[in-house]
């Protein structure tokens, strides 16, 4: 009895030895599996909460000259249009957080502001020089500028950078989840796959002004064939754009970044072809109907 007492020991230590290895093991991988989980719900959670910033224009307002009183309503409902512009702006800009790539923000939303500031400052001038002085250089205070999203884009990337290593540790304990990882990433191919289709982006088209015009008067010919040409340069830039725009942006990417800023480019290039024509002649109407453009593949 005596001498069998100590191996029975001997074993209980063993025993209990080895469970408690087993149990410091396991409270090793769930604590490392919960710091994981916890930094990357930190980079999520600091993503979805960093501050897009604000789009910033120049005043118009105050670099008008004096207004003639036959023209004041039509200044200010374009004036009060500018305003409705950034406030639209703006509003996509934090919808959009996230979408696109490095150029989104230029490409889909500060150039179609650009362009749609430009036709609405081109009528101010024009409204205004029916019975005064036209205003000139007014369009460069068309362009915009994004403030106050340098911060938030540094942390948005510094974040991205923890998770991509989260990403390699969990890969590097877990061989089956690297594998699962690597599926995803083949999921991720196949939407690069899709963008690969889309390299026949097609072309842009647009309805044909020329045939739609009355008789020009001799005094407006030159203008107005000054903005046809300007018309089809227009599309011709469009449909470069499209091609060196390959697999940016979303599904609306086109309509938001192309289609839409060319028609506000038309809407006001029309405008001025029919004001032309009307100087002298009367003053077709309904035009704006052909500003509109298609993607045809």
């Amino acid at each position: 009895m005596s001498r069998a007492l100590p191996k029975y020991n001997k074993r209980r230590v063993v025993v209990i030895g080895a469970a408690a290895a087993l149990a410091l093991t396991g409270a090793v991988v769930v604590n490392s599996a919960l710091a994981g989980e916890s930094k990357s719900s930190g980079a999520t959670n600091a993503q979805t909460l960093a501050s897009p910033g604000t789009i910033a224009c120049p005043d118009v307002a105050s670099q008008l000259p004096a207004i003639p009183a036959t023209a004041q309503a039509e200044v200010d409902r374009n004036l009060a249009l500018l305003q409705t512009q950034i406030a639209e702006a703006n509003k996509r800009l934090v919808d959009t957080v996230g979408q696109g790539g490095a150029n989104f923000v230029q490409n889909a939303i500060l150039g179609p502001l650009k362009d749609k500031r430009v036709s609405t400052i081109d009528r101010i001038a024009i409204s205004i020089g029916r019975k005064g002085t036209k205003p000139q250089g007014l369009d460069a205070l068309a362009g915009c500028a994004l403030n106050g999203a340098a911060n938030a884009g540094g942390a948005a990337n510094g974040n991205a950078g923890n998770n991509a290593n989260n990403g390699n540790n969990n890969a590097g304990n877990a061989g089956n989840a690297g594998n699962a990882g690597n599926a995803n990433n083949n999921g991720n191919n196949g939407n690069a796959g899709n963008a690969g289709n889309a390299g026949a982006v097609g072309t842009i088209t647009c309805p044909d002004v020329a045939s739609q015009l009355p008789a020009i008067p001799a005094t407006a010919q030159a203008e107005v064939d000054r903005n046809l040409a300007l018309l089809q340069t227009q599309i011709s830039e469009a449909n470069t754009r499209l091609q060196n725009t390959v697999g940016q942006g979303g599904a609306n990417f086109v309509q938001n970044a192309i289609l839409g800023p060319l028609k506000d480019k038309r809407v006001s290039t029309i405008d001025r072809i029919a004001i032309s024509i009307g100087r002298k002649g009367t003053k077709p109407q309904g035009l704006d109907a052909l500003a509109a453009c298609t993607l045809n593949k």
